[in-house]
Order: structure tokens, then C-alpha cells, then sequence
């Protein structure tokens, strides 16, 4: 089974997330070609090509995959896939943008949001917002599939594929690029961050953050935010962890006056360590939390904060 994985980048490096879709990329059972779509991106697919299991790297060079538009993107894949039985892509914001136009374009379903390859037909994704896991088989034809990457190890970058330079296709020509908005923040990205410290309605206000701000700088941890802690105004869109925001799965969690709504717990129950703080010990995180203090948080993040400090964090 011929394999096209479509890596994920900025145009100056490849994100995690393109090694953890290799992996289930690699379950299927044949050979991956990796395609770096981007603009002065040859840094990108020299490092694809480092991946175990990439047979070869397509590196499509153009500006107007600069900034991966869905039309563009979705031209330049289906004019590849006549020749790969299926087709991946990281479930991330710029995957779940083109994925479903190739998928339409080339009249086959998607197959949204995987966590494991059962066989090369058959495949594990989460529904009801992860309170359940729905095992689908494809009967014929080719596959079209995001990987949900919270769920799969990186592969090694020990590959030394060879790196095949490709036109562009020709783009459609209905959408273009405008310009950034983006936040800043010396912060690590929160999807790909080792640790990160979430607060919820429980906060109170946006000002009360910097509570959290502290403790996640000592423990040099992204900052995120339940539904309820975005639609008050305390944070931006961008802080989001749920099922309509961002799924993570770091290695310490600390929610912080999140109740645990399930579409919380959606984008955050994959962590490795969970730890809740929360004064209702009726809240539904204590659930799947691995440490609960039921304490004010207003007392117990400032003293959290102060050990840290005390142990040289």
C-alpha cells in the first residue's frame, strides 16, 4: 500500500507532529513518501528526509504554498494521489483545512482523527466527544485520513531519503493570502508543550491568570484554558484546550478551577499526569485526574508557585 503523508511546517521547520503521523503512516504497511508543500522550505524536507520509515520526499517549492492555503493545497494532493492507495495528514488546524476537499475531490469519505491503525483497511477514532472509540473499516478505494498525533510516539530520524523537487499544480486561484495575527509568547506552543497549566471559570477574571503565567514560567510550561475561561473574555481563542479547541496530550497537566466538562476533557484526557485543582470535590476533573487538591485556588497556586521557587524551578 503506496502512502503519501503530508508533512506539517512553518517553511523553516518540521513540526513533531509530521514524525508522529509517520508512525501510523508506517502501520499501514508500505512504502511513505512524505510532501513538503511550502516556499524556500528545503530545510523542511531535508529534515523529512531524516524520518524512519520516509521511502522519499516530494519537496513542491512555490509561493503559493507559502502559507498552505486549502485550495491550493488540496490541488496539489489530488493531482498526486493517482499514484498512493492513501493519503495522511496531522489532524491539525492546517490538515483539517485541505483534507476534506481531497477527500471530496476525490469522491471517497475521510477517515477523521485516528489513534490507532488496526489493519491496513480498519482504523480506531474517538466519537461523543471521546467518551467513546469507534472502530471503522474502509471497504475499497483510496483513504483519505487525519491522524490524531496526541496518541502516536514519534518516529526516530534516523532515514536518509532522498529529496525529488515537484512543480506546483495549478491553484484555483478563489482565495489568497492576506496577512498574520499571530500572539507571541517566549512560551512553548501549547499543542506540542511538556507541560501545561490550564485555568477555568474558577479564575474569576483574566487578571487573575498571572497566577498561573507564574507557576507555568517556573515549570517553563505553556498556558491554556477550558471553554468556559475563553467565552467569559479572560483569554484568547488561542488558549483553548477542548474538543473545539486544542487537543494535547503534554506530559504534566494542571488544570487549575476547571470543573471538567467533557468537552474538556476531550482535549486533554490523553496527558500522562493529570493534576486538578479545584474547591468542589464533586467536579468531574477529580475523575481523571491522577492528583486532585481540593483547595482555593487563590491560596494553593501562589503556594505552588513559592515551592517551585524554593526547589530552584
Amino acid at each position: 500500500m503506496a502512502v503519501l503523508l503530508i508533512a506539517e511546517h512553518d517553511n523553516k521547520s518540521l513540526k513533531d507532529a509530521t514524525a508522529k503521523a509517520m508512525s501510523a503512516a508506517t502501520a499501514l504497511g508500505g512504502p511513505v513518501d512524505v510532501l513538503v508543500a511550502g516556499h524556500n522550505a528545503k530545510g523542511v524536507a531535508d529534515a523529512a528526509a531524516k524520518l524512519a520509515g520516509a521511502s522519499k520526499v516530494l519537496l513542491a517549492d512555490d509561493a503559493q504554498y507559502a502559507n498552505q492555503l486549502a485550495e491550493n493545497m488540496a490541488a496539489l494532493v489530488v493531482e498526486l494521489a493517482g499514484k498512493y492507495d492513501a493519503v495522511l495528514s496531522p489532524a491539525s488546524t492546517s490538515g483539517k483545512n485541505f483534507m476534506p476537499r481531497v477527500a471530496a475531490a476525490l469522491d471517497v469519505p475521510q477517515i477523521s482523527e485516528i489513534v490507532s491503525v488496526d489493519g491496513p483497511d480498519t482504523f480506531t477514532r474517538p466519537i461523543y466527544a471521546g467518551n467513546a472509540m469507534q472502530q471503522v473499516q474502509v471497504a475499497g478505494g483510496k483513504k483519505v485520513i487525519t491522524v490524531r498525533t496526541t496518541t502516536f510516539k514519534a518516529v526516530g530520524t534516523t532515514g536518509s531519503a532522498a529529496v525529488e523537487s515537484i512543480g506546483a499544480a495549478k491553484g484555483p486561484g478563489t482565495s489568497e493570502f492576506v496577512r498574520d495575527e499571530l500572539s507571541k509568547s517566549e512560551r512553548p506552543e501549547l499543542a506540542a508543550a511538556r507541560v501545561v497549566v490550564s485555568g477555568g471559570r474558577g479564575m474569576q477574571s483574566g487578571d487573575n491568570f498571572h497566577l498561573l503565567e507564574k507557576v507555568a514560567d517556573r515549570l517553563k510550561a505553556a498556558v491554556g484554558a477550558s471553554r468556559a475561561a475563553v467565552d467569559a473574555g479572560f483569554v484568547p481563542n488561542d488558549y483553548q484546550v477542548g474538543q473545539t479547541g486544542k487537543v494535547v496530550a503534554p506530559e504534566l497537566y494542571i488544570a487549575v478551577g476547571i470543573s471538567g466538562a467533557i468537552q474538556h476533557l476531550a482535549g486533554m484526557k490523553d496527558s500522562k499526569v493529570i493534576v486538578a485543582i479545584n474547591k468542589d470535590e464533586e467536579a468531574p476533573i477529580f475523575q481523571v485526574a491522577d492528583y486532585g487538591l481540593v483547595a482555593d485556588l487563590f491560596k494553593a497556586v501562589p503556594e505552588l508557585e513559592e515551592e517551585l521557587k524554593k526547589q530552584g524551578y
